[in-house]
């Protein structure tokens, strides 16, 4: 194909996207059934009514017209069942919009139920269908009410029937009706797979921006060109028949060089070989199509850039022109009738009749549609059909076509003289079971075919004769199945079809069949089924005769975001694997819509599934999630790594890189998330932008920039132009300055309105000895507006309205609630026609909706209280198979919902939050309120509605347990934070461990003040729960720290006093724990020893010393608590708190000798972890710098949690842990082992002490040399902004002015947008 070079750019003035034009396209619609309303049926004659039966004289089906009283004042049939019908002959072709129904005068008989049949020839019948089913009209309740149905659909027909479907338990079916609608007139060709419409356009080549083809069509085949267009450029036009699906092919071109395809194509329908008339209209502006098939449209958008379609000579109708047959593939012409043909304005059938078109091809036109012979017989799963054949009979043949979407069915049965003879489906094949019982029991099973339950129409063919029976499908006898018989069969004479019949001595299992049949031969005779119909042959039940009434559910998809649809008779299923959805439809969303709402689910930082507008048609991403800060960062990292060297330019010497993140423009544009920042850093060896940019980056809607980091939009600066420290003060960026060396400019780009960077182009990057490289950091969003949009309803009578809005035909309704009272309306709408109400009464949520004329109520009852002031999730969704109620992720109600009625929802009046019809509205909180994908900004509407306040306060009672060890919840306006600031601990939820690696001779000193170290010490609760009295003594404490070490004898803690009191836990000789106690009243120290376990094995270990008076409790590790009791003469106070020591003891007055000589020298060489004396945690105060406290540092403590990790050696049950002091046999070490043991120890900590210095001066020279190279470069990170007080300039100025750039990257000064 030539690929297009050019096109022509104008702009007529026609319309400017797709949904105006179907809304104008409906509006005409509207306009045409208004003027539509012509009485049809009263004004006929008495013979153009006809029906099954009459009761009597006087009851005819003349006398069954609206409001008349003569006769018996209507029809009634003589029997009173579901085979009765009425018939209308409205004398030709027209359209009805709507049907009246009245009962029969001064009678008790009348039709309550009832459904329409509708044919142009009395034959083929077509049940009106509305919502994808055969749709069941609501009659009358009494003889002389009027019952009004206008029709979603225009009928066109000839013929109607009205079919009684439930009539009066009073009386019987009566009933007088009307026909409203008009005249209808369209010239008909009938097309014979010969003959092709050739539309010749006026020039040669046409060039359209704007398309509108429409037409009917009315078919038996499954396959056939409709139309087809087509130029040199490699545009074109199809609508074809494949498989009785109609497919809409269209290319307006590729791109030059053909990356960029034009071809889309689309399907629509399903089972359009029907031999009934299906309209189709294509409408196009530019790229933009709507295709409607039978009242349903598709959007969608072509591919390719072009926007015009360039056609060449002409247009055929009916198949290809001569000129497209050789490249066609063997596409075949369409055989059956079109009428209503226009392309663009023309009617091409009046053309036709007016000899004004080319249709020299056509053997014999004719101007009418041909009769179908075909008769079909509909059964459901209560029918059969029994027909007559040859008995006695050596030869059994039948054949007949099928459709069904049931994988299992019976199709064929008949008894034999001795046995019987099954033709049926299993899981979509033919099979054949002939069991013949003359002398010994022979059973022959056959099969052929697959996927044959498909819906569309298979034939069979048994053939049984002498010594062989042959089966054959499809009419291919290449694959016919043979079998032998051993036995010759002879014929019963009884044919039965459809499966649900009774008979005795035959199979007992009967599987019935569900779908339509044709073309049943028995004994190679065609059977006449009219015969039947008129009672003359055979007998019937429950099957609807010549008319076939398939649907196919799947068409269109009710699967939604790409489910796989699959279905049987009466039902469709969905298959939601791999979508990221779940459901009956694929409606809901498997994934959170946020990092903010995985984090308040207890989850921790990682790479997550977010959804943000949950069923919306932005599909789920995946993302990282930061939630080591207070605020949650969501990141989404881009295709470029770091330090990418700018290569390859083009001609024009600029070198274009492109910036990808996994994700769709529609996500990252998504207004659920927050785009505040992306940094970025350029490295070149010369000048990117001097005067006229060389370098610009593309951000959203493809629009270019040429600001950097640290700057804003339209300064043309980096942030030392701004700041006025560029290497070159002639430029305003560190690479302009054009020297041999390199230069970086880096900083964060944060005006939200232009992220993500899509592109960057780096020019003069071809100049000889030019260099460029490019880092560009992920995009990061902060925090999630909408899952803390709330707001709080303070009266019972207030409320927020929003809108009305159109609902779809699946609905689903999310929110939090957090309340202390039982009662009260969520939400309702209180339309017209629908009606959707949530009310919480007592422990239950209900959940209760209209469909058609059903009302369906779901209720979920929970177990614990709703109104205890938490927050609680209520999820509600109705679809066209079922609603769901969720309470909580957890409790949950499923309720089929009715078959009729799931049109999509109009909601006609305000929609409330809270009630608005006088009930008791919600009292409480409610937050996230999604319908459909689109959060309902309460806080903005709450505003301004007098009764609720924007926000809500309380969140800590339903999060409050996510704070963990010890950490206290801290309410905050959009959610909670927690305080963990009298914790050992840090991070999001406290449960990041604070630790630090100590080298020899380290030690942290922390100081209580005699005016507040007491108090530090009692205003709050210990972890354990016990509370420290509001005394200048101690009379209980907790310690716990984790630790890993070596390296013994060493001090792990030492609390002093302003006494001689003390705290002591040291690690002896040989690794063992020694706890010492000095409170005053004995000689020497109490000491509690672990002897019976090494602890200085380079493993993790815990410690937890709690002293309640005399009780002291220990635990160690994963081992359970010890108890020890202070002697009665000890103290129980620890007095004066003075001082806290970790790793060293480095202390004025008297001292313990024996700590000092036995362990404060070398000290502590290891890891301290999450040290916490009650509220105290000196170890982190010392990490921290930002924390003010009395705290001191000396030697090197390096940041580090490693005396807290995991341990890495299973623990051993004490049976077998050779330290366990009731071991069996356990031999300890003597003195002399410990002696050697200890110089081992010593020997290596000195090594190891000498090791860590040479590492140190090495790395100390590192930093110097590092600082020294770099500090020529000219490097500067932007990562400060500056106050507008304190702006040099006006760059500077606008800036800080302007809400977007208030950021920064010093920990001390964050503010970002949230």
């Amino acid at each position: 194909a030539i690929i297009k070079q050019q096109k022509d750019l104008y702009l007529p003035i026609w319309i400017n996207n797709d949904r105006q034009l179907i809304s104008a396209a409906k509006k005409s619609d509207q306009r045409s059934k208004r003027k539509c309303e012509d009485s049809l049926a009263t004004p006929l004659p008495y013979s153009s009514f006809t029906s099954s039966s009459v009761y009597a004289r006087g009851y005819g089906a003349g006398y069954a017209k609206l409001n008349r009283k003569q006769g018996a004042g209507g029809w009634s049939p003589l029997d009173t069942d579901r085979y009765q019908w009425l018939q209308v002959d409205l004398g030709s072709r027209k359209q009805v919009v709507a049907i009246v129904t009245q009962g029969r005068y001064g009678s008790s008989d009348w039709t309550s139920k009832y459904r329409l049949l509708y044919s142009d020839t009395q034959k083929n019948w077509r049940p009106y269908l509305q919502d994808g089913n055969i749709w069941t009209f609501e009659g009358n309740v009494n003889s002389e009410g009027i019952v009004r149905h206008g029709l979603q659909h225009t009928i066109l027909a000839h013929y109607i029937r009205f079919i009684p479907v439930d009539w009066s338990r009073k009386g019987r079916i009566g009933v007088r009706l009307e026909l409203y609608g008009c005249s209808y007139w369209a010239d008909v060709i009938s097309f014979d797979g010969h003959g092709v419409i050739s539309y010749r356009f006026r020039s040669k080549k046409i060039k359209m921006v704007k398309d509108v083809i429409s037409l009917k069509f009315r078919t038996t085949a499954g396959d056939g060109v409709l139309l087809h267009g087509e130029g040199q450029q490699g545009d074109y036009i199809s609508l074809e028949l494949r498989r009785a699906t109609l497919q809409l092919s269209i290319n307006l071109g590729s791109n030059q060089y053909g990356s960029i395809q034009g071809h889309t194509y689309v399907t629509s329908g399903s089972l359009l070989d029907d031999d009934h008339w299906h309209s189709v209209v294509i409408e196009r502006y530019r790229k933009n199509v709507n295709f409607t098939l039978d009242h349903h449209t598709q959007q969608f958008r072509t591919n390719g850039e072009f926007d015009h379609l360039d056609l060449d000579y002409e247009i055929s109708f009916g198949g290809l022109p001569e000129s497209a047959k050789p490249s066609s593939g063997g596409r075949g012409n369409f055989v059956g009738c079109m009428e209503g043909i226009t392309y663009n304005g023309d009617n091409i059938t009046n053309l036709v009749r007016r000899k004004k078109v080319d249709t020299s091809s056509f053997r014999n036109l004719t101007f009418s549609c041909a009769e179908s012979n075909s008769f079909s017989v509909f059964f459901n799963s209560t029918s059969f059909l029994r027909l007559p054949g040859q008995s006695d009979s050596d030869t059994l043949s039948v054949s007949l076509s099928f459709r069904t979407w049931n994988p299992n069915g019976l199709l064929m049965f008949t008894p034999l003289a001795d046995g019987w003879v099954e033709v049926g489906m299993t899981e979509g094949k033919v099979t054949v079971y002939m069991n013949v019982t003359q002398k010994k029991n022979t059973r022959i099973d056959i099969s052929s075919g697959s996927g044959l339950n498909d819906g569309q129409w298979h034939s069979v063919h048994l053939n049984a004769l002498e010594n062989y029976a042959m089966l054959t499908v499809d009419g291919d006898e290449a694959s016919t199945v043979r079998t032998a018989i051993p036995i010759q069969i002879q014929t019963g004479g009884t044919y039965y079809f459809g499966g649900n019949f009774l008979l005795t001595n035959t199979r007992s299992l009967q599987r019935s069949f569900q779908g339509c049949m044709q073309m049943i031969h028995i004994d190679d005779h065609l059977a006449d089924l009219r015969a039947l119909e008129q009672g003359l042959i055979g007998t019937f039940e429950n099957i609807s005769l010549d008319m076939c009434a398939i649907i196919d559910r799947c068409v269109p998809n009710h699967c939604e975001h790409g489910g796989r649809c699959s279905q049987t008779w009466d039902t469709f299923n969905c298959n939601c694997s791999g979508t990221g959805y779940t459901g009956a439809t694929c409606h809901t969303s498997m994934y959170q819509q946020s990092c903010e709402e995985y984090k308040h689910q207890g989850k921790s930082s990682g790479s997550y599934w977010i959804d943000p507008d949950g069923s919306g048609s932005i599909s789920p991403f995946r993302v990282n999630c930061d939630m080591t800060e207070e605020k949650i960062w969501t990141m989404l990292k881009n295709n470029l790594s770091p330090q990418t060297s700018v290569t390859s330019a083009d001609q024009e010497g600029k070198a274009v890189l492109q910036i990808t993140y996994n994700v769709t423009d529609e996500q990252v544009n998504n207004d659920a998330l927050d785009p505040v920042n992306l940094q970025f850093t350029v490295l070149t060896t010369n000048y990117l932008s001097y005067g006229v940019p060389f370098t610009w980056w593309v951000g959203r809607a493809n629009e270019r920039h040429s600001y950097w980091g640290g700057s804003g939009p339209g300064i043309k600066k980096c942030s030392c132009g701004i700041e006025h420290n560029c290497t070159d003060p002639k430029h305003y960026c560190h690479c302009d300055a054009d020297l041999r060396t390199w230069r970086e400019d880096a900083g964060l780009l944060v005006y939200k309105d232009h992220l993500p960077v899509s592109q960057v182009v780096v020019g003069d990057t071809s100049r000889a000895g030019s260099e460029a490289k490019l880092t560009i950091g992920p995009l990061k969003c902060q925090g999630d507006r909408n899952f803390w949009n709330a707001a709080s309803f303070t009266s019972p009578a207030s409320y927020l309205h929003f809108p009305s809005f159109r609902g779809e035909t699946s609905t689903d309704i999310s929110f939090y609630f957090k309340t202390s009272s039982t009662h009260g309306v969520f939400l309702e709408n209180l339309g017209t026609s629908d009606f959707l109400h949530i009310e919480l009464k007592g422990s239950m949520v209900i959940f209760s909706f209209d469909v058609g004329s059903e009302r369906v109520e779901l209720s979920v009852h929970s177990p614990v209280p709703l109104n205890d002031d938490q927050w609680h999730r209520v999820e509600a969704e109705k679809n066209i198979k079922e609603a769901v109620l969720q309470l909580n992720g957890q409790y949950k109600d499923i309720r089929a919902t009715p078959p009729q009625g799931h049109t999509k929802l109009e909601f006609y009046s305000e929609l409330y939050v809270g009630a608005s019809s006088g009930r008791r509205g919600f009292l409480g909180c409610m937050r996230a309120l999604k319908i459909n994908g689109v959060t309902f900004d309460l806080e903005e509407r709450a505003q301004v509605t007098p009764g609720v306040n924007p926000g809500c306060q309380g969140h800590c009672s339903s999060y409050g347990m996510h704070c963990r060890n010890g950490g206290k919840c801290v309410e905050q306006y959009n959610g909670y934070t927690c305080d963990c600031s009298l914790t050992a601990y840090d991070g999001p939820f406290c449960t990041d461990d604070v630790g630090g690696y100590f080298e020899t001779g380290t030690l942290v000193r922390y100081d209580f003040l005699p005016e507040g170290g007491t108090l530090a010490l009692q205003e709050v609760k210990s972890i354990s729960g016990v509370g420290v009295p509001r005394q200048t003594n101690l009379t209980q404490e907790e310690l716990m720290f984790s630790f890993s070490t070596s390296s013994a004898p060493t001090i792990l803690v030492y609390i002093s006093s302003r006494t001689q009191d003390y705290l002591a836990v040291v690690l002896r000789h040989n690794g063992t724990l020694q706890i010492r106690y000095s409170l005053g009243g004995l000689t020497e120290p109490y000491t509690i020893d672990v002897d019976h376990r090494n602890m200085a094995n380079g493993q993790p270990h815990s410690v937890n010393i709690t002293r309640n008076l005399r009780e002291i409790r220990l635990q160690l590790d994963h081992y359970s608590v010890s108890t020890y009791t202070l002697p009665e003469a000890s103290d129980t106070q620890f007095n004066l708190v003075k001082s806290i020591f970790l790793g060293k003891v480095f202390e004025t007055g008297q001292i313990d000798p024996i700590l000092i000589e036995r362990y404060n020298t070398p000290g502590f060489v290891g890891c301290l972890s999450r040290v916490q004396l009650n509220s105290v945690a000196p170890l982190k105060a010392a990490l921290r710098s930002g924390l003010a406290a009395p705290v001191s540092t000396h030697g090197i403590l390096v940041p580090s949690n490693c005396g807290a990790s995991p341990l890495t050696i299973s623990p051993m049950a004490s049976a077998s842990d050779p330290w366990h002091v009731e071991a069996a046999g356990a031999v300890f070490p003597s003195n002399k082992d410990k002696a050697s043991g200890d110089g081992v120890d010593r020997n290596a900590a000195i090594i190891g002490g000498i090791i860590s210095m040479v590492i140190f001066t090495v790395l100390c020279i590192m930093v110097f040399v590092i600082r020294h190279m770099f500090r020529h470069k000219g490097s500067y990170h932007t990562n400060e902004a500056k106050g507008a007080e304190s702006a040099d300039c006006a760059d500077a100025a606008i800036i800080v002015n302007d809400p977007a750039f208030t950021e920064t990257i010093d920990e001390s000064k964050k503010e970002w947008f949230i």
